[in-house]
């Protein structure tokens, strides 16, 4: 997202929404937006792993 503040976030979030939604629909959006904002930045603060990394961590092959 842009640099609103939090408050027209959340509005433009609410007016994106259908007139049918639930306050668990609200819940769900902040929580992938709140999800996706601390991804990118443990990212941008280069705490991340490979691909490698996390298979050999769950014993996955490639």
């Amino acid at each position: 997202m842009t640099t609103l503040n939090i408050k027209q976030q959340a509005h433009s979030l609410i007016e994106q929404l259908p007139d049918n939604c639930t306050w668990d629909d609200i819940m769900h959006q902040v929580y992938l937006i709140l999800t996706v904002e601390a991804g990118l930045a443990d990212s941008q603060a280069g705490r991340v792993k490979s691909v490698e990394e996390v298979r050999s961590q769950f014993g996955l092959q490639p």
